[in-house]
């Protein structure tokens, strides 16, 4: 496997050229095909020759050679690119009589349905031009996706340039092809195991795991983990002409894509997609990667441009959607976790089951009032779920595998954490610790505090939370800004430069918008859409402390002004403002310079001024919380409840109580596809 060095540069140009075909068909070999021909150590070998030619020969250097995979520099941000096509989200059938409601929809007879498996992983379009990658973009909301062509280069499941396998294939002049990233269960669990070993945080499952790895700063970091792509589909097609779906697929298998082919099938009746959803949830535990659903599609292109698309879905496919997976354990024990606001949660010490793809160790138990309900106890034999296929959770305890009495499960009377004595509130079932000093609150809210969707730190982790908490180095959010370089630095897991690293962040997170800061000071019953509602309102924290630490009836009707906040709301609101340690640590972020900003208010109110939305249930397209930016950058106002105030209920597949309580109301209820087409016409 090795060979002389080039004398001159023809010599090496001819072996560069061999080098780099051998090593995309072992690139193929091993990632599309997962049937490697060669060692690890054997294709190690030709890429090391290779890149000692590159170096020997700079000019032999190419954007498409295997070497370049993680030569990228990180980057600061991921710009904005535009889709030259839509890039759609599918809707879902939960059941096979949806998926029937689905097809009496399509009105004439489409001829055949293409059926393969649903990937659970990442949207992403890859644009290649004259045969070479030149860019790569998550899906974003459809029409704007990230660029993130450095990373995707990096995966060697994506050809840096389409070269044939067979000579009657032609090369389009631009071809956009969408897929999903994901990562195989064996690549996952080893990855996990590799984290575990260093003492780092594990994923909770493998599409998290591709989503994270994915959308790294630094290439070099999406390097090292095992992603692939499955691709599944078509944008742009210049030069060359398909017919239908089945085509498309067999023409991306032809460039070198991995696609579902080897599990897809034709299937000409309704009976035989049912058999195929049937026998993909069967052979779900057996596929080499993880998958929730499968996805139909009209074969024939015509047939798709005939029956056209919604705003962000097509009319011509869906996904059917499996149920929820189970699986049975031994719950060994049931321990109370101490939140950031002093609740006292129930959690099952389980032994280790994998529950839809993921190793499930412990899972909620809510309250006692639920423990009772279901009769659990520790030794029982108990059903566990993910709820949403994310939520591990204790479905029922199998009683009639009880050995003897075991004794029920109490909750106990002090805090396990600082042993202060827990209270009730009236009308509730969990107790809380009362002691805000208490180490578990403390952390929990720091942790909270610093998390993404709040002031964003980047670096303060689990572990390093504990550590500084338990040095006395921060007893509440405020204390982190008056942490130093030097001793961070003598923490474990820590040195100069990550130090160095996290004072930065901590730094650039004293000026935030006002809707976060307010999110990230914890307030009982204010999320995200309340703190936004808030920060709308009152347009400072000044304002708001004001209004809260006026009397108590004066103080609760103000705060009942803003459309998100009812009588429980303002109540929690006040409590928190007049506490004696909250205003220390309001007044610590102040002296230390954190203000939040408040956001500018579109011209004349906005083009959504006075409405007032509600988010329930999942959405295809974004995430509920940019879902709520979007809508209050257009001057909606996001609520968090359901009352007569709300204008809008926007409700997706797993919507629950506030749906009904919408239908009770009888207020105006519009799905996703509705709600883009206000922000459209907005």
């Amino acid at each position: 496997m090795t060979s002389r060095p080039a004398k001159d540069p023809v010599q090496a140009a001819r072996r560069a050229g061999i080098l780099r075909r051998q090593i995309d068909h072992h690139n193929h070999r091993y990632y599309i095909l997962d049937d490697p021909e060669i060692s690890d150590a054997d294709y190690d070998r030709l890429l090391r020759e290779l890149a000692d030619l590159e170096t020997a020969w700079p000019a032999l250097v190419t954007p498409d050679s295997p070497t370049q995979r993680i030569g990228a520099q990180p980057l600061d941000r991921f710009p904005t690119v535009r889709h030259a096509r839509q890039m759609f989200s599918l809707q879902n059938a939960a059941n096979l009589e949806e998926l029937r409601e689905w097809r009496a929809r399509i009105e004439e007879d489409p001829g055949s349905f293409w059926c393969e498996p649903k990937v659970d992983g990442a949207a992403v379009e890859l644009v290649y031009e004259k045969g070479v990658l030149a860019s790569g973009s998550t899906r974003g909301d459809g029409w704007n996706g990230e660029e993130i062509a450095s990373n995707l280069r990096t995966i060697r499941a994506v050809p840096l340039t389409l070269r044939p396998r067979d000579r009657r294939t032609v090369v389009p002049g631009v071809i956009d092809v969408r897929g999903e990233v994901f990562m195989n269960t064996k690549d996952f669990v080893a990855l996990n195991r590799q984290a575990e070993e260093r003492g780092e945080k594990v994923f909770a499952n493998p599409r998290n795991a591709a989503a994270g790895s994915l959308r790294q700063l630094d290439p070099r970091i999406t390097a090292s983990r095992p992603l692939r792509v499955m691709c599944h589909g078509l944008g742009r097609v210049e030069g060359v002409t398909l017919k239908d779906h089945a085509g498309a697929i067999k023409y991306l298998d032809k460039l070198g894509f991995m696609t579902a082919l080897p599990w897809a099938q034709l299937a000409r009746t309704m009976e035989q997609v049912e058999a195929y959803c049937s026998r993909m949830e069967t052979e779900r535990e057996r596929m080499p990667f993880e998958i929730d659903g499968v996805v139909v599609k009209v074969n024939s292109l015509e047939h798709q441009e005939k029956m056209g698309v919604r705003s962000r879905s097509p009319r011509w496919a869906v996904a059917y959607k499996f149920p929820p997976r189970e699986a049975v354990t031994t719950l060994r024990e049931i321990k109370v976790q101490v939140g950031r606001t002093g609740a006292l949660t129930p959690v099952a010490v389980l032994d280790p089951v994998r529950v839809g793809g993921v190793i499930v160790s412990s899972a909620t138990l809510h309250n006692q009032e639920m423990i009772d309900d279901k009769d659990v106890r520790p030794g029982d034999r108990v059903v566990i779920t993910r709820a949403g296929d994310v939520i591990p959770e204790v479905v029922r305890a199998l009683v009639e595998e009880r050995v003897g009495d075991p004794a029920r499960f109490r909750m106990p009377e002090s805090c396990p954490v600082c042993g202060a004595l827990a209270v009730q509130p009236e009308g509730e079932v969990i107790p809380r610790c009362p002691n805000m000093s208490c180490p578990a609150q403390v952390k929990g809210r720091v942790l909270h505090f610093a998390s993404r969707g709040a002031m964003d730190i980047d670096g303060l982790g689990e572990k390093l939370v504990d550590q500084l908490v338990d040095k006395g180095m921060v007893k509440n959010p405020a204390d982190l800004y008056t942490l130093r370089e030097p001793e961070l630095a003598a923490l474990e897991r820590m040195a100069d430069k990550s130090a160095a690293n996290l004072i930065a962040s901590i730094a650039g997170s004293r000026r935030p918008p006002l809707a976060r800061l307010l999110h990230a000071l914890g307030i009982r019953h204010v999320g995200e859409a309340s703190a936004a509602a808030l920060a709308e309102h009152f347009g400072s924290l000044r304002r708001l402390r004001d209004a809260s630490e006026k009397d108590k009836e004066a103080s609760e009707q103000e705060l009942m002004e803003v459309p998100d906040v009812g009588p429980a709301v303002a109540q929690s609101i006040r409590a928190f403002f007049i506490d004696e340690h909250n205003q220390q640590v309001l007044d610590g972020l102040g002296a230390a310079g954190v203000e939040g900003q408040a956001a500018p208010r579109p011209a004349g109110g906005g083009p959504l001024a006075g409405m007032t939305l509600v988010f329930t249930g999942e959405l295809e397209s974004m995430s509920r919380s940019e879902a709520a930016r979007r809508a209050t950058d257009r001057g909606a106002a996001v609520a968090s409840s359901i009352n007569r105030k709300v204008t809008h209920v926007v409700a997706g597949p797993g919507a629950g109580s506030k749906l009904a309580k919408a239908r009770e109301l009888e207020l105006p209820i519009v799905d996703e596809d509705q709600f883009l087409a206000l922000l459209d016409k907005a």
